[in-house]
């Protein structure tokens, strides 16, 4: 039985190495901003802003850990220019 309770603990310690708060914006972030480069080279501009914007949740994120953790502010910054751009992009398409 005390086996059993190792392995179980175990594979419980491997699944949260891999799937954790970190793996989740790290697969949202290449996902999202390589989907929006996508669409936006298919000619579909208005969604590949709207995909792209949506990264930059995992953008912002990142970049402000980086800056806190690492001293990174030039990431940060140029992340919330970016984010201003692409909202920019979404109101000249879907708005006006």
């Amino acid at each position: 039985m005390n086996e059993m309770d190792e392995s179980s603990h175990t594979h419980e310690t491997k699944y949260r190495q891999y799937f954790n708060w970190n793996t989740i914006v790290q697969v949202g972030l290449v996902g999202f901003t390589t989907l929006g480069f996508l669409l936006t080279a298919l000619k579909l501009p208005e969604y590949g802003l709207l995909v792209a914007l949506i990264s930059e949740v995992f953008w912002l994120y990142s970049s402000y850990r980086a800056w806190k953790e690492a001293n990174q502010i030039g990431i940060f910054i140029t992340t919330i220019v970016i984010t201003l751009i692409l909202i920019m992009g979404v109101v000249n398409y879907w708005f006006l």
